[in-house]
This record gives structure tokens, C-alpha cells and sequence, in this order.
């Protein structure tokens, strides 16, 4: 049976026309469980205008925890439940488009609405507030940690280090460092062009287009260096692979098939490390990790140091590598001449023994991600995991072939960045730092 979700959506304008903000809720319909906010300042708007925004956010935070789902609206706008309904024209031209853009968002019926009284709809009331306030002290909204920093609610071929520069926006001024990068939407990064963590060096293997798996950017969305003032801030995942265990000097197949070893002496030390410097910048509101017990050890290690609870999210665990689990490279291609020739040469092909391809990984990944993002629309956090899921979120950030796997380099407990914005875009910001090890 298909998901049922329950939004909750609000618009005001301190003015009718005048400063407008929107706020919105999207609730378990069968818990009442909260699984993602969202609210915005929205500047200068009518009230009907700010109502529409806040039905669309609404709609847009559920597609993106399940877009099979069936959605019940519940809005204290009658206008605005009534022409969604098709029970009223829309006969203003400026809400045509708004209206449009909602019915949108899902395919048709799988959206009902229901009219409710305004103290019904105060969380979503609340969020509209709250937005208009930070807009009032020129500043975009921000979601509230929860208490004890978590919501209610889940190897890679280990390789050496390499560092990545983050790279200035827009051009003119000084590169900022990597602090910046996990902080400032108009930041990216330039990955060193070094080989795969995972795979051989010498690998080139050629995908087709359509095993572009997991994308879900349009290809319409505008482009550009900075992100349009109206999308608010971003959900910004930075992405920490664990610290090394026996198996990273090794450099020896490890995923969630095998033997799930503990971080070594030294894994235990980057993990120290890479949690002083995250809790230097101060930027992390919460602490999201692999179920592998290297992620769980490193994630806990950092969570310590901020004050955060750990949550599990069983997407983010490594691929299955199947009979590979515990062998090296060599060994696998002395062992397995055809199924690793077939595997480097396409995304689609699994290891030997039943293991996972890498195009059902980004198919995880992504519905993992798009759960993530939704779920801490406007804030900042850190996932634990391990080389190919962060590969695959970079590679998907950027709209780029399945072989752009092989040429990245991911080091223990390094640290890269992604920002995700409402309109879909994502912007890497920082990829592989290990400065804070050094």
C-alpha cells in the first residue's frame, strides 16, 4: 500500500500586500509523527500568494520522502482548498501559475484537500511566523534542533588520502577555506583528478545514458553560482567517511556483506580528530550513520563531541560486494577475471556471489537522500558512510556518468559537502578535505 502523508500549510502577509512568509508541515498520516518542516520569507505578498507558496513547499517535502505517496492537504485557506479542489475558478492571474505549480507536484488524484479552522493548523501557522521574523531581521529561517538533536523516526576497497581545493564563486576574491565551504551556499569544489578509492586506477569503463540511475535534477532548473534569494537555505549534507579499520591498509574489498570490522587504533584517532574539527566550526545540527559498525564507532565519536544523538539510516551502508568481501583487487581478478571485467565495464553488473550493482546502490542512495533532504530542509547534517554512497551522491549531484565513480578519490574520514536546494539543484562545496588529520 502506497504511503499517506498529511500536509499542513500556512501563508500570511503582514500587510495584504506586505511582508509575506509561508510555513508548512508534512505529518505520518497514520502516527502523526512530524517528518519534515518547511517555511520561507518570501518578501513583499499578498496573503493568497503566501498560502499557495506555503501548499507547494508542502507538497514538494512529501514528493520528496515518497513520491508514490497519497497526500491529504489540510489548509485553513478555504480560497485556496477550494480552487485546488475545482469546486472555484481561479480567476486571478497571478494565482493561476501558483495553482498550476501545486497540481504539479503529483500526479492527479493522488491529492485531496480538506478545509480546517485556523487553530487547527498552528504548526504550519507557527513556521509561517517564525519566517517572517527571521525575514523582519534579514535572515533566512532556519529550522529549530530538536531536542537532544535528533528526529524521531536510519566497504569500499579502502584507499590513501588525497586533498581537495575549494574554489571561489563567482571569481575575484580569495578561495575560501574549508569551514567556508561546509557554511556558504556560492561555495563548490574542484576535485583532485586522482583514481577511485574502490576501484583500480586503471579502469575506464563506459555506461550508457540510461543507466544514469537515482538523478533527480532537472534539467530545465536555472544554473548559476548562486542560488536565487527566494529558495532559502539549503539542506546541506556533509558527508564523512568513516575512519579506517584493519582492512584500509589492506586496501581489501569491505561492505555490508562481509566481516563488519571495528575502526583500528588509528581509525579511532581520525575519528577523534575529524570530531574536534567539526565541533570547532560548530556547524552540525545533527548526526546521521551508516548501520556498519566503523560508521556507527566514527559517528559516535563525533556525535560525543557536539552534544548529538546518532541516527541510523540503513541506506547509507556500503555496497554489497558478495564473493569479494575480505579480497583485494589482485586477488579478485585472479579469481574473477569475468565478472570484474564485467563489473568495471557497467554499472548495471553486480560482484561475483550476488552481490549489489552499483546502479541498485545509487537507486538506495537516492531514495536515502531525497528522505534526508526533506528532512532537514534548511539545515546542516553529517552523515557517516562509507566511499560508494558518497561517491554516488556527488556523482548524482552533479548529473554525471555512472564512470565518474572510478575517478574519485574518497580517504578515511575525510570530509566533502553537498547543498540541496528547493528547486532541486545541489552544489558541491567541498570533496575528500584532510586537513583536519594533518
Amino acid at each position: 500500500m502506497a504511503r499517506r502523508f498529511l500536509v499542513e500549510a500556512d501563508g500570511g502577509s503582514r500587510g495584504n500586500p506586505g511582508p509575506a512568509g509561508y510555513g508548512a508541515v508534512v505529518r505520518d498520516a497514520e502516527t502523526g509523527e512530524t517528518l519534515a518542516e518547511a517555511a520561507e520569507y518570501i518578501g513583499t505578498a499578498t496573503n493568497n500568494v503566501a498560502e499557495y507558496k506555503g501548499l507547494i513547499a508542502g507538497l514538494r517535502a512529501a514528493h520528496a520522502l515518497d513520491p508514490e505517496a497519497e497526500v491529504q492537504v489540510r489548509m485553513d485557506s478555504k480560497l485556496v482548498v477550494e480552487q485546488m479542489s475545482g469546486r472555484w475558478k481561479i480567476k486571478h492571474p497571478g494565482m493561476r501559475p501558483l495553482a498550476a505549480e501545486a497540481k504539479g507536484v503529483f500526479p492527479p488524484g493522488r491529492v485531496s484537500y480538506e478545509w480546517i479552522p485556523r487553530e487547527r493548523n498552528k504548526h504550519a501557522d507557527r513556521l509561517a511566523n517564525e519566517a517572517m521574523d527571521a525575514g523582519k531581521r534579514g535572515e533566512q529561517w532556519r529550522p529549530k534542533p530538536p531536542p537532544g538533536g535528533s528526529l524521531a523516526g536510519g566497504e569500499d576497497l579502502e584507499g590513501a588520502a588525497t586533498g581537495a581545493t575549494a574554489a571561489g564563486a563567482g571569481g575575484g576574491g580569495a578561495e575560501p577555506s574549508a569551514d567556508d565551504a561546509l557554511e556558504a551556499p556560492t561555495a563548490t569544489a574542484t576535485p583532485a583528478a586522482t583514481p577511485a578509492t574502490g576501484t583500480p586506477p586503471t579502469a575506464t569503463p563506459t555506461a550508457a545514458p540510461s543507466e544514469r540511475t537515482g538523478t533527480t535534477t532537472p534539467t530545465t532548473a536555472p544554473r548559476g553560482w548562486a542560488a536565487p534569494a527566494d529558495l532559502g537555505a539549503p539542506a546541506t549534507l556533509v558527508l564523512l567517511r568513516h575512519g579506517e579499520t584493519a582492512l584500509t591498509p589492506e586496501k581489501r574489498f569491505s561492505g555490508s556483506g562481509g566481516s563488519d570490522p571495528h575502526l583500528s587504533p588509528v581509525g579511532r584517532r581520525q575519528a577523534e580528530l575529524v570530531a574536534a574539527a567539526l565541533a570547532a566550526r560548530g556547524t552540525i545540527q545533527a548526526v546521521v550513520s551508516s548501520p556498519l559498525t566503523r560508521c556507527v564507532e566514527t559517528a559516535e565519536a563525533v556525535a560525543a563531541r557536539l552534544g548529538l544523538d546518532v541516527r541510523i539510516e540503513e541506506g547509507l551502508r556500503e555496497t554489497d560486494f558478495g564473493a569479494w568481501e575480505g579480497l583485494t583487487f589482485g586477488e579478485v581478478r585472479e579469481r574473477y577475471p569475468d565478472d570484474l571485467q564485467a563489473w568495471l565495464t557497467s554499472s548495471k553488473a553486480a560482484p561475483t556471489g550476488g552481490g549489489e550493482s552499483f546502479a541498485t546502490v545509487a537507486r538506495r542512495v537516492a531514495v536515502a537522500r531525497d528522505k534526508l533532504v526533506a528532512r532537514y530542509a534548511g539545515r546542516t547534517v553529517l552523515l557517516v558512510t562509507h566511499v560508494t554512497p558518497i561517491k554516488t551522491l556527488v556523482r548524482l549531484a552533479l548529473g554525471a556518468p555512472p564512470e565518474a565513480l572510478f575517478r574519485m578519490e574518497i580517504s578515511a574520514a575525510s570530509l566533502s559537502a553537498l547543498a540541496y536546494y528547493a528547486d532541486g539543484n545541489a552544489s558541491l562545496r567541498l570533496l575528500n578535505d584532510t586537513a583536519h588529520l594533518r
